[in-house]
């Protein structure tokens, strides 16, 4: 497996995957990722060179997005003096499951902050998704509070508000990085 840098001429396969995984979601009874996510946001995010792909083959197999920019209300002025990268859509595909692909990407990233120089691996999961939640603890994360829809730290409604963080740390991962080229992660 690999990991490579999205291209714009990945975003119909990333919506496409973003689907899939909504309507696995669904399937579970949650309610996350029901609204369709727009594409030229999407975009913005790949052209900014923040979303990530796991590719096994010719297969898309998971997906991150890891970027320096906080979503809005989520965290402290304080939280935010701190260096930090946040990760976003953390997907990995059905037919890749079970495989710790979601760990070894969490990992992944944890390193390239590490590297970077950054201290801290932050998210926020769903505020209704507990088993996403009780994941993201087994991997490591601590919970730092949930900003609930209308309390956001610095306004805004919240539906994704389960605040988690952990520290940055060199690792083995287990893929190609095609992000540096010269450097072979395996």
């Amino acid at each position: 497996m690999r990991i490579c840098s999205a291209q714009p001429n990945d975003l119909a396969k990333l919506l496409d995957f973003r689907e899939e995984a909504a309507a696995w979601l669904s399937r579970l009874g949650t309610d996350q990722w029901q609204r369709p996510y727009p594409a030229e946001k999407l975009l913005a995010t790949i052209e900014a060179g923040e979303v990530f792909m796991v590719r096994d083959g010719d297969a898309t197999a998971a997906t991150i997005t890891l970027t320096p920019e906080a979503e809005a209300g989520l965290w402290t002025v304080e939280e935010l003096r701190q260096p930090s990268l946040f990760i976003n859509k953390l997907t990995v595909a059905r037919t890749h499951a079970d495989q710790n692909l979601g760990g070894r990407l969490l990992d992944w990233a944890g390193d390239r902050g590490y590297r970077a120089g950054v201290s801290w691996l932050r998210l926020d999961a769903w505020t209704t998704n507990t088993d996403l939640q009780a994941y993201y603890l087994r991997q490591g994360f601590t919970h730092v509070r949930t900003v609930r829809q209308g309390v956001a730290v610095n306004g805004g409604p919240r539906v994704s508000g389960w605040l988690a963080q952990r520290a940055t740390s060199p690792a083995v991962h287990g893929f190609t990085d095609e992000t540096e080229a010269s450097e072979r992660l395996s």
